[in-house]
């Protein structure tokens, strides 16, 4: 059933409409005021998928209603709005943001080995492999504004956060675990002793469940009317965010890492082991072998749930085929073969700052209506970030997806704003939709498709159906799988 609101001036007011004229006549004590409808599509409220009309009346220029309060949240007359599902329509460049995202996903994946300069960077630095996990985050941080504009029990949202963040947390431990063994083995299963705690979803699930429950909690009930009481509307979210961040720099810079140690197989079928000493001894480092993020990831989860391949493998100092895997230099270092997650507990943290600066995007979606200032609201703060992390990088504190340094944080997070208005502008306001399909469906099916490709689950299916001989698939046909 739809929701109707009127704004009346007097409680014995009535509502009449004229067919000839093609008016609303509200008439009561002596005065007859005419108001002319006009529909309109909302596509920008929340993310459901029904069709809203809103019908606004708009004044006629001598009507008293003129001196009327506008409604919280809203910059246009007095209206009534009606809803076939309670919701409006879904924000289309919401779906198209994340698809782009997925595309590049995709791209990267396959690309990445071909063209060295677009796979994630081996340390130091950014690559357009490195944008794709920020630009997901950011991305359910918005969706997350617009989910929760109005929630009728909070005990209820959150519970439902809890359970959708339990989901992906598992989804990620089966998927990133360990328990598929990938496109060249028929085999799976994981040891329990040696299971990949951390992961991309298991980050998602985290960033989720903390910005979510802020979200449902932490928000003020003052009216919106621009940017300094849209601040103010949520300044807790925004001294949880600070703290973060103050929480993730004192670790990082303030942690004495020791030196530690790893074990390494003698050979594949060897159950001996070499023991791999790493010299540390030093607080704030960035390095691949010293910095805190690394510590506190072998400190509690334990080395040997890390990130087997450490991105750092394929550094000038661990591979003579850098930017890509390869031999060890006959002077590498002792932890070109340590295990490093690149998806840890303490950079998490940043990735959880990410969601918040999505969040406060989502917010100007809810709470502004005007094209144009929601993108003089988007751009203000992703040139602020953009800025800010470019001249920290240049001040030494380095953009490293793996750390997710501050940094990276905000480099990444203001060029996601970027794209964000550009999509917007592109598809809500200039209109031009006609090449949107294919990414519209990508983005609604982001999470599947991220499990077929990504994860590598439909070449594993694939494989798995062979003609007398298992490398006889159709991955090895045309010249995925390998050949015996």
């Amino acid at each position: 059933m739809g929701s109707y609101q009127l704004i009346r001036e007097k409680k014995d007011a009535r509502l009449r409409w004229d067919p000839q004229q093609g008016d609303v006549i509200v008439e009561g004590e002596g005065k007859n005021l005419s108001l002319s409808p006009r529909i309109e599509v909302v596509t920008s409220d929340t993310t459901s998928n029904s069709n809203d009309l809103e019908l606004s009346f708009q004044k006629s220029p001598t009507s008293p209603l003129s001196t009327l309060p506008k409604s919280s949240g809203d910059h246009g007359g007095p209206h009534f709005r009606k809803s076939k599902s309670g919701g409006s329509a879904r924000l289309l460049s919401l779906d198209i943001f994340r698809g782009i995202t997925v595309a590049l996903m995709i791209f990267v994946e396959y690309a990445g080995g071909i063209y060295p300069a677009i796979n994630h960077s081996p340390w130091d630095g950014i690559t357009l492999a490195d944008f794709v996990m920020p630009f997901f985050l950011f991305i359910v941080g918005v969706s997350l504004a617009l989910a929760y504009k109005n929630m009728p029990c909070r005990l209820t949202a959150t519970g439902k956060a809890i359970h959708r963040a339990l989901k992906l947390l598992i989804l990620g431990l089966f998927l990133q675990g360990g328990y598929f063994h990938g496109i060249k083995n028929l085999t799976y299963g994981v040891d329990v002793e040696r299971i990949r705690w951390m992961g991309i979803l298991q980050r998602i699930a985290i960033s989720f469940l903390l910005a979510a429950m802020c979200e449902i909690w932490l928000k003020g009930d003052n009216k919106v009317n621009s940017g300094q009481s849209l601040l103010k509307r949520y300044h807790q979210q925004w001294a949880m965010a600070i703290m973060v961040t103050a929480l993730y720099l004192s670790l990082f810079y303030g942690l004495y890492v020791p030196d530690w140690e790893y074990q390494m197989p003698m050979d594949i079928s060897s159950s001996e082991a070499k023991i791999f000493t790493v010299k540390c001894g030093v607080r704030g480092d960035s390095g691949p072998a010293c910095n805190a993020v690394g510590m506190i990831d072998r400190k509690i989860l334990g080395i040997q749930h890390l990130y087997a391949r450490a991105i750092y493998g394929r550094s000038k100092e661990c591979s003579v085929n850098s930017p890509n895997y390869g031999p060890l230099p006959l002077d590498a270092p002792s932890w070109c073969q340590a295990p490093f997650d690149p998806e840890g507990l303490l950079s998490s943290l940043m990735a959880i700052v990410t969601c918040f600066i999505g969040l406060h995007y989502g917010h100007i979606i809810v709470h502004f209506k005007d094209h144009k200032v929601r993108i003089q609201q988007w751009l203000v703060p992703s040139s602020c970030l953009v800025l800010l992390g470019v001249t920290c990088d240049c001040l030494g504190m380095h953009a490293n997806k793996v750390l997710y340094s501050f940094s990276y944080m905000c480099i990444t997070a203001g060029s996601a704003g970027f794209l964000f208005t550009a999509v917007y502008m592109m598809v809500d306001v200039w209109g031009y939709r006609h090449w949107t399909t294919i990414l519209k469906w990508m983005g609604t099916n982001a999470l599947l498709i991220y499990i077929l490709v990504s994860c590598n689950i439909l070449p594993v299916l694939l494989q798995g159906f062979y003609w007398r001989r298992p490398e006889n698939n159709i991955l090895t046909m045309i010249g995925v799988g390998p050949k015996k």
